[in-house]
């Protein structure tokens, strides 16, 4: 600062002898600017002097001030140092009297500890004579019963627990009746509202397909000289065809649905063509094959985009185009497929479930029944075995295998899937059974009840809905008549397959007949 002050008097002066320079003045003037110069310069030279001990003041201040504030938070760093040191102090103090206070307590406690190891040898000595005088007791009662321990225990654990089993039983019962109570309402419910929102039609499949034909003339053209192309049709479709005295028609016969339809369709083509002969009838067959091939997947196609389920392995979509042309007790397959898809999905939404998985398990639960081989496995199972194959998910893969009880249910929609193929199973007109098939259900009914010991008589009625057995009221009581409905209705459950549920009502009556002569 000084410095620049100087400089400033000094370019100023200098700036000032320049101009009296140039102004050509005379000596004498510049001898007094010179000296007033130095004047200048003197007093220039005290000011900086004094501003300088100004500021060396001003830094000794500071200097001190800042001297006082450190001295300052030491001595205060010194009492907290104090303060913590004493109350280590104290803490000490104190945990030497709780050690002291634990000793003493040691000390009490050893002393209880002895007393109890006198008063245990005590009881020990107490306990022997008294297992000697139990012991003495008990033979003096085998003397008197005539009876030792062992056979006396074990009559008194049969008697238990053939009350305790029977008493089971009847609480059995009684739970299972309450609960039905409880749940029956909500599940009828529940399938209620399923059913009212799944409007189906009846189907009934038949084993035969009637072709319709102009005139009889053209019987003779199908069957060929001699019968070979009849003989070539049905060798090349594996279809019986009958062609017999009714007018305008031919009946074709056979099992498997699409092979009836491959002869149907090649029939169609070669009374269109008008050409018929062996060599002809091989070339329409085959391509009509390769058709029907096609339109098996575009109805595996339709179903699963009417359904709207996406991702389905294209094999998976090829059988289920398959069950098309299969039937199960006259009900069309795929038709029964989609009703319990369209089901499984109604019900599962109801429960707060995935719907779209309910029903992409509803479509695939027949699907062992379209196999591309034949196999012994039961359909349930070997669906199972094609989900896992192509990739479906567990659940779906163990509501399909799980719906006819083959294995155990591991996730909620096994029981929706099976409970939803027994809605459309048991659906009025959705199904047909042979009158010849139906009385025997009915006899065999009967005679599983009559299989049991006590059973006069059984009679199935209501269609087979309900079992009423005449039981001999000597031989039964009250108790074994409710222990006897149960065991008929699980034998029933294990052994039979039947539609819906079957009543089982046990009748005890005992009549006294006396005559007054």
């Amino acid at each position: 600062m000084i410095e620049a002050i100087i400089a400033i008097v000094g370019l100023a002066i200098g700036g000032g002898l320049a101009w009296t320079i140039a102004s050509k003045n005379s000596d004498t003037k510049a001898a007094e600017i010179e000296s007033k110069a130095e004047i200048i310069l003197k007093e220039a030279q005290a000011k900086a002097n004094s501003y300088k001990r100004e500021r060396e003041l001003e830094a000794k201040e500071k200097f001190l001030k800042l001297k006082n504030e450190h001295q300052q938070s030491v001595r205060n760093k010194d009492r907290e140092l104090e303060q913590r040191f004493n109350e280590i102090k104290r803490k000490e103090q104190s945990l030497d009297s709780k050690i002291d206070n634990f000793k003493e307590k040691e000390k009490e406690l050893d002393a209880v500890k002895k007393n109890l190891n006198k008063q245990l040898e005590i009881t020990k000595e107490k306990k022997e004579k008294l297992k000697e005088q139990i012991s003495a007791q008990i033979t003096q009662l085998e003397k008197i019963a005539g009876l030792s321990k062992e056979d006396a225990k074990t009559q008194m654990i049969e008697a238990v627990a053939k009350d305790a089993h029977t008493e089971a039983l009847a609480q059995q019962k009684l739970i299972i009746e309450e609960a039905k109570l409880k749940a029956n309402k909500d599940a009828k419910r529940m399938i209620l509202q399923t059913i009212q929102r799944t409007a189906a039609e009846q189907a009934i499949e038949n084993s035969v397909t009637v072709f319709n034909i102009d005139n009889d003339d053209i019987k003779g053209r199908i069957i060929g000289r001699e019968g070979r192309n009849i003989r070539a049709l049905e060798a090349a479709t594996g279809i019986e065809i009958i062609v017999d005295d009714t007018p305008e028609a031919i009946i074709l016969s056979g099992f498997d649905p699409v092979r009836r339809e491959i002869a149907r369709l090649s029939l169609h083509r070669l009374v269109a063509d008008g050409r018929i002969h062996p060599a002809r009838i091989e070339e329409v067959v085959a391509k009509t094959k390769k058709d029907v091939n096609q339109e098996i997947v575009e109805y595996g196609e339709q179903a699963v985009i009417d359904l709207a389920i996406n991702g389905l392995h294209p094999e998976l979509i090829r059988m289920v185009g398959r069950m098309r042309f299969r039937s199960s007790y006259g009900q069309n397959l795929l038709k029964h497929s989609r009703e319990v898809a369209n089901l499984c999905a109604t019900m599962a939404a109801e429960f707060g479930l995935d719907a779209k998985r309910a029903k992409r398990a509803g479509l695939l639960h027949d699907i062992g029944k379209v196999p591309d081989s034949d196999s012994e496995m039961p359909h349930a199972l070997l669906g199972m075995k094609l989900c896992e194959k192509f990739g479906e998910h567990p659940e779906v893969c163990n509501a399909v295998g799980a719906h006819h009880d083959e294995i155990e249910m591991t996730n909620l929609f096994s029981p929706i899937v099976q409970a939803c193929d027994a809605i459309s199973g048991s659906r009025p007109g959705a199904r047909r059974e042979d009158s010849e098939s139906y009385i025997k259900r009915l006899q065999d009914l009967e005679k599983l009840a009559t299989s049991f010991n006590g059973v006069e008589n059984a009679f199935a009625i209501q269609a087979g809905r309900e079992l009423r057995v005449i039981v001999d009221s000597e031989s039964l009581d009250d108790k074994s008549a409710d222990l006897l409905s149960f065991d008929i209705s699980q034998k029933i459950m294990k052994e039979m397959i039947y539609p819906g549920q079957i009543k089982v009502t046990v009748i005890r009556e005992r009549r006294a007949v006396a005559f007054a002569k």
